[in-house]
């Protein structure tokens, strides 16, 4: 994280006036960070940079993506008191965000894991200004970070179709894009797959369709010798509960919003040595 990133969250949680951390005695003392459930670690590199900059010994054995159990000390701290407390609130916050979409994330892809190799991807809804921390978060619990910003592929969406038709999006985006990028195209139908299939582009995201709908796609695709030419991604309602049914419909990418958007924060707290 940068200096002025992380300034800019010390001065949003200090405020002016900071009065509550002041009033305590100026001394070196020592504290732990530990999590109080068991957890897929994320925010290790971020609460080391918040720590460094309120001047304090961090040290950890841990790194993103580790799996700890309820009760684990995460970091051990040695500091500055007035110090301690000012980076207590900000650091926790982040363990306990990024944590918790780490954790939602590997449950994710464990249960994938059983049925299929099918990736596990984020999606583009991120809290804004964090989206860059929330999908390392998603990397760190073992799935994809699927696209960071509109830079990164050519995503043609239900909006881009009514605007333009499938046929003349796909080739005003073939002549538009770099040759590093990709193009992608949601569909939300398997006649509309079928098309977008026989147009050449690299992904066909099936959007908002049931299990059912995904997996009679796939194997229309494939009779249609035309699956191993494509990335099938299925996107668009997908949560904890409902993800074995399309773990087991044959695409190549799971995308679920709810990894960042439903995840819950881990419980992690600061205690002091005294």
């Amino acid at each position: 994280m940068l200096n002025s990133e992380l300034e800019h969250f010390i001065q949003e949680d200090l405020g002016p006036y900071d009065l509550s951390c002041i009033l305590v005695p100026e001394r070196e003392v020592e504290a732990i960070i530990f999590s109080k459930e068991e957890c897929t670690l994320a925010g290790i590199d971020v609460a080391m940079s918040i720590f460094r900059y309120f001047g304090l010994q961090a040290t950890t054995s841990h790194r993103d993506g580790d799996q700890i159990p309820a009760g684990e000390t995460i970091f051990f701290l040695k500091g500055s008191s007035v110090s301690m407390l000012r980076a207590e609130r900000l650091s926790l916050n982040f363990l306990g965000h990024l944590s918790g979409i780490a954790t939602m994330t590997n449950k994710c892809v464990q249960i994938v894991r059983e049925f299929s190799d099918a990736r596990v991807a984020c999606t583009r809804k991120t809290i804004p200004g964090m989206r860059s921390l929330e999908k390392q978060a998603v990397m760190a619990g073992g799935g994809d970070t699927h696209r960071f910003g509109l830079s990164d592929c050519i995503m043609l969406k239900d909006n881009h179709i009514k605007l333009m038709g499938f046929e003349a999006a796909i080739k005003e985006a073939k002549k538009r894009a770099s040759f590093t990028q990709k193009i992608e195209v949601e569909v939300e139908s398997m006649e509309d797959a079928l098309l977008v299939a026989g147009l050449e582009v690299d992904i066909i995201m099936l959007d908002n369709m049931s299990p059912g709908e995904v997996l009679r796609t796939v194997q229309t695709l494939k009779k249609a010798g035309l699956k191993e030419h494509v990335v099938i991604e299925v996107s668009g309602n997908i949560n904890i509960v409902n993800l074995e049914e399309y773990a087991k419909t044959g695409v190549d990418v799971i995308s679920m919003g709810s990894l960042i958007h439903a995840a819950r924060w881990i419980d992690v707290s600061m205690d002091f040595s005294v």
